[in-house]
């Protein structure tokens, strides 16, 4: 089991990507949260098996469809068993 915290830059505000990256992490089974930050980037925190947190780490690189990722910075951290789900926050 591992955490990864991932910042997304771009146009990822208004265009359901909190709404579609829950909706990823549910499905690989992950728990954590997604939310809006005011600089107008996504911020997630997600943990469980590494394997799976990679594949919502691609996730986050493509974001939904109508997403313009403009960067994204990721790392890897200890897992610390803080979440009961997968939510977002406003």
């Amino acid at each position: 089991m591992k955490r990864i915290i991932i910042h997304v830059y771009g146009l990822v505000q208004g265009v359901f990507f909190r709404y579609t990256t829950r909706k990823v992490a549910r499905n690989l089974g992950l728990t954590g949260i997604v939310k809006n930050l005011r600089d107008g980037s996504v911020y997630i925190e997600a943990e469980g098996p590494e394997d799976r947190l990679i594949e919502l780490l691609k996730f986050a690189k493509k974001g939904p469809k109508s997403a313009k990722i403009e960067s994204i910075e990721y790392e890897y951290k200890k897992v610390q068993h803080k979440f009961k789900g997968f939510e977002y926050s406003f």
